[in-house]
Parts: structure tokens; sequence; C-alpha cells
């Protein structure tokens, strides 16, 4: 069974505000990171062939990984995409369209306090130069503890907005925070996304057997070290999905639900 990591990154920056700090690398630490991989051997392919290979077709190439980025933060436009380009890397930008600014608004709105946004043009631009867009809703909720109704306008009003945007269709979803169920999964099917990123056990190596609409990732935070990194290059040091879903995950999805249907619902850390 091929290993794939998928690395998931939300801010890279020097400065970040207190809530998103342990979500965000500096780029000196990004930069390593991508001569790590180079080093190790790994071939950075995008998501949609490990997608494609999930969903029946050709095998993704021994020893490969995707690069993915949450949120739609500023610094993906001013950093990221430049070091991208420059060593040709493909990479997936899941975007929360309620968070992006607009003529009028200043960025860093919506679930994003305190932080610079991308704005539409600049979404325009990354996609124009390759970049592919997917979704992560338009206002990040734990999509697990909302109704029906209200995570169908999350998932399908998040990619109708984006695809008004780029005036072509977007494919590719993200769960805000890693969170969904059997119940929000079909959801998303249904509003026409192919496929879903997760967060799986903190951290896990999606592979070939994995499931598309709940593929996992490797989340890389600011106490990621170099040890943990080189570990995950060489496809060690994380579980390999598919696995099933544990108790432990089961009981905090009920007590989330709990709390949000008592009106305290649990205030996860927008990242």
């Amino acid at each position: 069974m091929s290993v794939v990591p998928v690395f998931l990154y939300h801010a890279v920056s020097d400065d970040s505000p207190s809530w998103l700090a342990q979500f965000t690398v500096s780029p000196r630490t990004f930069m390593e990171h991508l001569d790590m991989i180079a080093d190790s051997g790994l071939r950075v392919i995008p998501l949609r062939r490990l997608v494609a290979a999930l969903l029946g077709g050709p095998p993704v190439p021994p020893r490969c990984a995707v690069l993915t980025f949450d949120d739609g933060y500023a610094d993906f436009a001013s950093t990221v995409a430049p070091l991208l380009a420059a060593r040709g890397l493909g990479s997936t930008l899941y975007v929360t369209t309620g968070a992006l600014s607009a003529a009028g608004r200043p960025s860093g709105g919506g679930p994003f306090p305190s932080v610079a946004t991308l704005s539409w043009a600049q979404v325009r631009e990354l996609d124009a130069a390759g970049v592919e867009i997917g979704g992560h809703t338009v206002n990040h909720p734990q999509l697990d503890t909302l109704p029906r109704t209200s995570v169908r306008e999350e998932v399908a009003g998040c990619k109708q907005r984006i695809e008004d945007e780029l005036g072509h269709r977007v494919d590719s979803f993200a769960y805000p925070h890693g969170y969904s169920s059997r119940g929000v999964r079909a959801l998303v099917r249904e509003a026409g996304w192919t496929s879903a990123a997760a967060i799986r056990a903190a951290s896990a190596f999606s592979s070939e057997r994995d499931d598309p609409l709940w593929f996992a990732r490797l989340m890389v935070r600011a106490d990621t070290g170099r040890d943990r990194f080189a570990l995950w290059t060489r496809g060690e040091g994380a579980p390999v999905a598919p696995f099933p879903e544990g108790l432990r995950t089961r009981g905090w999805r009920a007590y989330r639900r709990a709390r949000a249907v008592t009106g305290r619902p649990y205030r996860a850390i927008p990242a």
C-alpha cells in the first residue's frame, strides 16, 4: 500500500495573532520543509492525481506527496506562492469564502480576526497561475454540530461562490477543524464536491486505499520539529488511513453537539 503524506499548512508568517500562532510556521521553516521534501526524494504531485487514484484511476507514483493550505490567509500570495513557484511545486488552497476580503471591507473579517486574508482578486490570480482553489465552507463552522440545512448552506454556498468568482467548476473541499461525520460527508457529496480533506487522529498519512471524501492529512504546526517532519518525509511517525473512527473521536463529537444544542457551543480555534 502506497503511503502518501498530504501536508497541511495554515499560515506561513513571522507575525501571527496569538490564536493562530500554534498553526503558523515561519517562512524560513517552510523553506526548510520544502528542502527536506526534495532531499528525501519525495515528488510533489497535484491533489487531483491522488483523488483520481482514490476514485479508481491510475495509481499515484511511488514516493509522492501533496501540499495543501487551509483558510486563505494573505501570506499565501505574498510568501507561499512565490516559494512554490520558484521550485515548480503545485498546491491546493482551501478558502473560507466568508473570510475573504472584498471591496469596501478590510481583510481578516468573519471567522479569522486580526489577520489579513486574501482578496477575491488575489484568489483569481492564484487560480490563473495554476494553484488549485478548493472550498473550506462559508464561515468555518464545526460542520458535525450543525443541522442539515446549515451544513448544506455552508458546503453548497461555498462551492457556488467560488465557482461564480473563478468562472469554472471546483471539486476539492476541506472540513473546518477536520470535523465531519457520515451525514456531513453525504451532504458534501450531494453538493458536488468530489474530494474532501480531513484531519484524522490529529495527523495521519493518506494512502491509495483512503476515502476520497475523508482523506487524511499531516498537520504542520509551530511545534512540528525537524525530526518529526523528517519522519513524515520517510513515510513514518503517523498512522496510515484508512482506519475506523475511534471511540474518542465519536465521544468528542457527541460532547460538542451537546454543547451546541444547549446554546454553549465549544469554541474551537478557527484555524
